[in-house]
């Protein structure tokens, strides 16, 4: 994921959740940074983090799944890869991470955070 990726945009968090036709979760991408407020005050910003950072503990250490993750602090950037796909547990997780995305999304707006979907 850099800059110049399309689904990237310059300002706000931009986050690609993938998935096979069948609904099966790939993994996603979280990258940028909310622009709400100050660096340290910034509520949108936190509450993402809040969110991917709790999900991708979870998918490792409560429902045991195989993970591939990039981290990039100063980009915001987090990158989960499910390389052997995830259970019923996982499923649940990113489940659960959606839709307080979603709702982070919709209190806030698509200025500070877009959540898209791809096929894979």
């Amino acid at each position: 994921m850099f800059r110049s990726d399309p689904f990237v945009r310059k300002t706000g968090i931009s986050i690609l959740v993938r998935k096979e036709r069948n609904g099966a979760y790939q993994g996603f991408t979280s990258i940028g940074h909310a622009g709400y407020a100050k660096q340290g005050k910034d509520i949108v910003c936190a509450a993402v983090s809040i969110l991917v950072f709790t999900t991708v503990n979870a998918l490792e250490e409560i429902a045991g799944e195989k993970l591939n993750v990039v981290q990039n602090k100063d980009a915001g950037l987090l990158d989960c890869r499910f390389p052997e796909g995830i259970h019923e547990k996982g499923i649940l997780l990113m489940d659960t991470m959606l839709l307080g995305l979603k709702d982070i999304q919709n209190t806030y707006g698509r200025k500070y955070i877009e959540l898209k979907f791809e096929e894979v």
